[in-house]
């Protein structure tokens, strides 16, 4: 289970992937700063000034000015021994829920993996640490549980998931209610789907 204190650091599943973090531009309105884009578009606001040079002023942007949300280079890609650890995670955080709350469970990792607030790294975002280090972004990854060989519907979600990479409007957290001891996600992040016993939010 993804820890809720986790600091910033098919069907329904559309609704998982984010296309804000990954759309090419956004059309400045009244008001809008660098900070206020990158804060609602889950980047951090040192990879978007990067991403916009011709940005002078970050906290003055001209009001239908558009400001690139990724740079032009390729997403990190993923390779066969991602997609099985993946699968292992899938299996440990999600084994006992249905088909669709697999995928998206794959589909937070990808989603992590394409944000500049995560690591670019499929290993680097499941074995991510906080606290120095002390506690893993995700609980099978702290208790073992990751080790275990993944199922054939949990191998099946990543594939579904990382074949859909970058459609629909996404999740970056997953949480179970009933077993969760932080309120950090649900203070912080907007909830995007329930599926099972897992809450999404980005």
């Amino acid at each position: 289970m993804l820890k809720k204190f986790v600091l910033p650091s098919a069907m329904a599943l559309s609704l998982l992937i984010p296309s804000g973090a990954f759309a090419s531009t956004y059309t400045a309105k009244k008001g809008d700063t660098l900070k206020s884009i990158a804060k609602s578009h889950n980047i951090s606001l040192t990879s978007l000034v990067s991403y916009n040079p011709q940005i002078k002023n970050p906290d003055s942007i001209n009001v239908g000015e558009k400001v690139n949300l990724s740079s032009s280079s390729k997403k990190a890609p993923i390779s066969a021994s991602d997609k099985e650890l993946m699968a292992r995670l899938v299996h440990a955080e999600a084994g006992g829920e249905p088909y669709a709350g697999k995928v998206a469970v794959a589909t937070v990792i990808i989603n992590r993996l394409d944000n500049a607030n995560f690591p670019d790294t499929i290993s680097g975002v499941i074995y991510e640490t906080y606290e120095n280090g002390k506690i893993f972004a995700f609980e099978p990854v702290q208790n073992g549980e990751i080790k275990k060989y993944a199922d054939k519907d949990s191998i099946r979600a990543v594939d579904e998931a990382v074949r859909d990479r970058g459609k629909g409007k996404g999740s970056l957290f997953f949480y179970n209610k009933e077993t969760s001891t932080s309120k950090w996600i649900e203070e912080n992040r907007t909830v995007t789907i329930t599926i099972g016993n897992h809450t999404f939010a980005k």
